[in-house]
């Protein structure tokens, strides 16, 4: 069969997202769905326009405008809530606002699986077609629908979702053209009957979830500076949380390469451990502090008693997630191939100790907490430490999941070391003197064999793997980590080696030796954002802060990042939005912004 990509594929990452922390959409400019997978994160996407469907065109919901010249999208002002105006050659324009229900109700959330739509003309007499085509099976197959008076199902297999609006249903069946002269609702979801009018239902439910959002924003401790960028990557941070289990995805798609026409395409649609922690890091910085409560009952599902972990695992506490291709889906912009499933599950990467254990620390010194940890919790976490003391001097394929080689990665050495270390901390707090010691002095050992053989006297820096002689960008996080002081000439040599050998512009490579796929192409947006937060470290402030701001302007329009962006004119690649990269944007701006003293 051959290929040929129709025109309105979409060709760039400039997206939004809307969810609840149980289902999400990404919506392009023109207010088109063109991801979302039902009925969870990791579900069938039933909206996969983006990445190209090759035997049934749709896999979108597009609310399409005639001669349509001109677009504009924001969010409303700290939501979820998205907000397209279109604009026609005749002077007719329209809003669409879009968004997933959220609000306190009866002691709960409510966060059903639907999108709500709410289109109204704004002048002229703007000609649209509603056009409603999702597929099943990774876009194989077109799902049988059925239709009532006021509604449309579509038997999605596991899930029967239903279309229910106050336009014609005939008008949406059949996608024919129609002057827009009212405001139209349209609910997508569960196959269940309204019990009122929709137009109302959609009324109250915007009201709410925007009411929602503003309040938990409202608490959030945010600094002084760029709070618009802070806000919007803690919003998305909270819609990549799947708050079922309480699981955090690395990212809401799978297989949008980390460059053009690359084999380096991976299904982020699971929770890495690591990632997950470093987002409630992040979260905890801000003042969040239940998705850290949420992500460690989740740790706490998936963790045998032993303590053994996996480095990621699925959203509903899946062990094994079988990578397999998918031919029914030619990739984002035909860039194939779309993978199903990640083999790092198999993988050995010793650091998920330490990122479980530092993401639990703070249950132990926060008093703002309902249930702090205490001699029980911290009995149910020293397993970890058993393992990460055990595996500290092991080869593995680190955090950079090397699929061809294993070495002793330092970063996942200096995680086993924080694992003991923050584990002696917090035996000191529960006065547990027998534990403090016995944790201190193994990560004593830990500390001193690391500095031993990740140093390289040679180069004057550290290296990526012990005895070795590249350099990686996760040694920007030594200081952080506490392993070693800011102001250790070994550290600040180490942050000075890697802005020679791995930044390019103003951005950073998270490595520059051939990997299993060959070299990498495009920078790695977190490490760009560690090499920012390093830099101010070591007293390189004012260049930081310059470099801050160019990596903002990176953003896309609605101040979204992906993975990976492209060295030359700053094109986003990668899995889309990117967990970690919003999370280096909110510590690298906590970290530069003025104190709020200066406000005043």
């Amino acid at each position: 069969m051959t290929w040929r990509a129709p025109p309105d594929l979409p060709t760039s990452l400039d997206l939004g997202i809307v969810g609840n922390g149980s289902f999400a959409a990404l919506i392009d400019g023109n207010a088109r769905v063109v991801w979302s997978c039902v009925p969870a994160f990791d579900g069938d996407p039933t909206f996969c326009a983006l990445l190209s469907p090759r035997v049934h065109e749709g896999g979108d919901f597009a609310i399409e405008l005639e001669d349509l010249v001109s677009s504009e999208q924001h969010y409303l002002t700290n939501t979820a809530v998205l907000r397209t105006v279109l604009r026609d050659a005749h002077g007719g324009s329209l809003e669409i606002v879009d968004f997933c229900p959220r609000w306190h109700q009866n002691e709960r959330f409510y966060r059903p699986v639907m999108l709500m739509r709410r289109i109204r003309p704004l002048s002229g007499l703007p000609r649209i077609r509603i056009r409603l085509r999702p597929l099943a099976d990774y876009g194989a197959t077109r799902p049988e629908s059925t239709w009532g008076s006021n509604h449309i199902r579509y038997l999605v297999p596991g899930f029967t979702l239903r279309l229910t609006g106050d336009v014609p249903v005939r008008l949406v069946r059949d996608a024919l053209p129609f002057v827009l002269d009212r405001e139209l609702h349209l609910v997508l979801g569960p196959d269940e009957t309204l019990t009122q009018p929709v137009d109302a239902f959609v009324r109250h439910a915007e009201e709410k979830t925007v009411a929602y959002w503003r309040e938990w924003v409202r608490y959030l401790s945010i600094p002084l500076e760029w709070q618009d960028a802070v806000i919007r990557s803690a919003i998305t941070l909270k819609l990549c949380q799947y708050e079922e289990t309480g699981a955090i995805v690395a990212a809401m798609t799978t297989s949008i390469p980390e460059a053009p026409n690359t084999v380096r395409n991976w299904d982020y649609r699971y929770c890495w451990l690591r990632d997950a922690a470093f987002v409630v890091r992040a979260f905890n910085r801000l003042g969040a502090t239940r998705s850290m409560e949420d992500y460690l009952r989740y740790v706490a599902n998936v963790a045998p008693p032993d303590g053994t972990l996996q480095p990621l695992y699925g959203i509903g506490f899946e062990r094994e997630l079988a990578e397999e291709q998918v031919d029914s889906l030619a990739g984002y912009r035909g860039m194939g191939p779309v993978r199903r499933g990640n083999l790092a599950w198999l993988q050995r990467q010793h650091d998920v100790y330490g990122s479980v254990v530092l993401a639990s620390t703070q249950l132990f010194f926060d008093q703002r907490l309902t249930r702090m940890g205490d001699a029980t919790t911290f009995a149910r976490i020293e397993p970890l430490g058993e393992r990460a003391f055990a595996l500290h001097d092991q080869p593995d394929a680190g955090l950079w999941e090397f699929r061809g080689r294993a070495e002793v990665h330092t970063y996942s050495s200096v995680m086993c070391w924080a694992a003991c270390d923050r584990l002696a901390r917090i035996a000191v707090h529960l006065n547990l003197p027998e534990r403090v010691r016995y944790w201190r002095q193994r990560a004593d050992l830990i500390h001193a064999r690391i500095v031993a053989q990740a140093y390289n006297e040679e180069l004057g820096h550290f290296v990526e793997a012990l005895d070795g002689n590249r350099l990686d960008a996760s040694l920007l996080l030594l200081a952080d980590l506490g392993f070693v002081k800011p102001e250790d000439p070994r550290f600040v040599r180490t942050v000075e080696a890697i802005g020679e050998h791995l930044r390019r512009g103003d951005a950073l490579f998270r490595y520059v030796a051939p990997d299993d796929f060959g070299s990498p192409e495009t920078s790695f947006t977190i490490c760009t954002f560690w090499y920012i937060d390093a830099l101010a470290t070591i007293g390189r402030r004012e260049e930081a802060r310059i470099l801050f701001e160019r990596i903002l302007a990176r953003r896309n329009p609605l101040g979204l990042l992906s993975e990976d962006l492209e060295f030359g004119g700053g094109e986003a690649w990668g899995n889309f939005p990117q967990t970690y990269s919003h999370v280096g944007l909110i510590n690298a701006a906590m970290r530069l912004s003025r104190p709020w003293q200066d406000a005043a």
